[in-house]
């Protein structure tokens, strides 16, 4: 069953978080995400105010997707991130279909 990385990420230094963009593919790739949502125009409906990129990431498995969070390319990825950056990062698994 599918599964889903949706984050809200609020950039405070686009130069510094480039190094984190620079280094997230490898681990996106290394477990086959498939971007279907990043960046883009957006409008909050309800709950917080609307962030500065809303991303939506699909993997084939929920263990997957867990499995990228946790691998060592993407924690290095995300040292370059947290500082210049913050983010709300929640993994759903899809329905069945």
């Amino acid at each position: 069953m599918k599964a889903y990385w949706i984050a809200h990420v609020d950039i405070t230094d686009p130069d510094h978080y480039s190094q984190y963009t620079q280094r997230a593919p490898k681990a996106f790739a290394e477990f086959g995400a498939k971007f279907l949502a990043r960046g883009g125009r957006s409008e909050a409906m309800e709950g917080r105010a609307t962030p500065q990129r809303s991303v939506v990431i699909e993997f084939d498995s929920y263990e997957q997707a867990v499995a990228c969070y946790r691998s060592a390319a993407y924690q290095e990825a995300k040292s370059y991130r947290e500082e210049w950056a913050r983010a709300e990062i929640v993994i759903v698994e899809g329905m069945a279909p």
